[in-house]
């Protein structure tokens, strides 16, 4: 069973990735050097919060005063319309969550991202990128754009949504793409499935250029904030450390217990106010996953009953699609919330994980997540906490951590089956019955 875990603070020690115990204290002399290269990105990086990947925080969206000048450029322009993915793809590049990309990847971007899980920037450094942002054309897309350098993006509604400048056409190698990213070209895998399977044979990319905010108008754009927004709620509320942590499906009472025993250890480490990022993954997910409206009444409700300290948690959309590609695709994760300003992780089991779509597996390991985020190149500068195994116990009648020695007295109890467990009357039932009735 893991604990939870930081990594050392020593910088000598970081190409090892091995995680320590949380009850491991930072060095302030390491804590300075955060700050400092904080306050070197100016506005993109303030006081406390880790610095965003690149140095500085993407923000590809243009200027007000310019909106019409680039709506009349785009209906000169050769024409891509965008998927409802492309879309979500379009709104997390153009915010900065991808931090350096400028754009829709061009194929060396696409190469390193797909080989290496990473991209090697002008200084010599490296940053993380496990999964690729990229958009994919068909051959009659292709001859339309002929020899044209730019094109224009266009929304479901036809109205220009976007730019993409210096754009680069190559091949689409779908197989290679699927076999790297999920390690299995197995029929049935969601994302290839809405995303990849009839998609054409080309991909292009370039720099973007996003005319519009990206808005859904499903009532939830409120809580749609960009990295930079983050940035400046964690600096309001005075944040010393943020730690983050996704999820796709209703937060429960094991989930609760673990963050709030995080926020507690981060406590103990020192920090003064450590600040939770709950922060559901608001793109694309498979049918069976629990909608994304419901999931954030059930978060509002959480917040609402001092399951978690408003005070102290911010609740945010993360608008990446989901790909289910556990361990490559929890490097993404990880990384978008570095350049949201979180220094902190929570890697729970099988992080992105999903049953195998042909045969009766988990695809993959679950332990293999965070592990691999202990070793992920370019993510030396976040502290993983691998998830702590809650399970109800029958002898203290609430969840608590799980405790090896005592295993006849713990229940693996999932969200849907607590909702069958227990009296149905509210005063009978136990808390973790009652906590799943009332908010999921």
């Amino acid at each position: 069973m893991a604990s939870i875990f930081c990594k050392p603070a020593s910088p000598s020690l970081s190409h090892q990735r091995r995680p320590l115990a949380l009850s491991c204290r930072f060095s302030p002399a390491a804590s300075v050097r955060l700050r400092r290269r904080a306050a070197a990105g100016a506005l993109h990086a303030r006081a406390a919060l880790i610095e965003p990947d690149g140095g500085r925080l993407v923000d590809l969206r243009v200027e007000p005063l310019r909106k019409d000048e680039k709506r009349r450029e785009a209906r000169a322009l050769p024409s891509v319309k965008l998927s409802r993915i492309d879309l979500e793809w379009v709104h997390v590049l153009s915010e900065g969550w991808a931090s350096p990309l400028s754009g829709f990847m061009r194929e060396s971007e696409f190469l390193q991202t797909l080989h290496f899980n990473s991209l090697r920037l002008e200084d010599g450094s490296v940053v993380n990128m496990s999964v690729p942002i990229v958009l994919a054309i068909d051959d009659s897309q292709k001859h339309k754009i002929g020899e044209s350098k730019k094109v224009a993006l266009i929304g479901s509604d036809g109205k220009p949504v976007a730019l993409l400048r210096d754009i680069e056409i190559y091949k689409h190698p779908k197989e290679e793409r699927i076999a790297r990213t999920w390690g299995t070209t197995a029929p049935g895998l969601p994302y290839v499935e809405e995303a990849i399977k009839n998609a054409g044979n080309w991909l292009i990319g370039g720099d973007l250029e996003v005319i519009e905010p990206i808005k859904y108008h499903d009532g939830l754009d409120h809580f749609r904030l960009s990295p930079a927004q983050l940035r400046e709620e964690f600096t309001k509320r005075n944040a010393d450390a943020v730690f983050a942590f996704q999820l796709r499906n209703p937060v429960h009472n094991g989930h609760a217990l673990l963050m709030t025993d995080t926020r507690r250890r981060l406590l103990d480490m020192g920090y003064k106010n450590p600040v939770l990022l709950l922060h559901p993954l608001g793109g694309f997910t498979k049918a069976d996953d629990v909608p994304l409206s419901w999931r954030m009444k059930q978060h509002e409700k959480v917040l609402e009953d001092g399951v978690l300290d408003p005070e102290t948690t911010v609740i945010s959309i993360f608008p990446s699609p989901m790909h289910y590609a556990g361990p490559t695709e929890v490097q993404w994760h990880a990384k978008a919330r570095i350049n949201a300003g979180a220094n902190f992780y929570i890697v729970g089991r099988d992080p992105a994980g999903m049953g195998h779509p042909v045969e009766k597996r988990d695809l993959y390991d679950a332990d293999h997540g965070k592990k691999v985020l202990s070793m992920a190149p370019g993510l030396d500068k976040l502290n993983i906490l691998p998830f702590r195994v809650a399970a109800y116990d029958k002898t203290q009648g609430k969840m608590a951590f799980f405790e090896p020695s005592r295993p006849q007295d713990f229940l693996f109890i999932s969200g849907t089956k607590g909702t069958t467990l227990g009296p149905t009357s509210p005063s009978k039932q136990t808390p973790f019955v009652r906590f799943i009735n009332g908010l999921c």
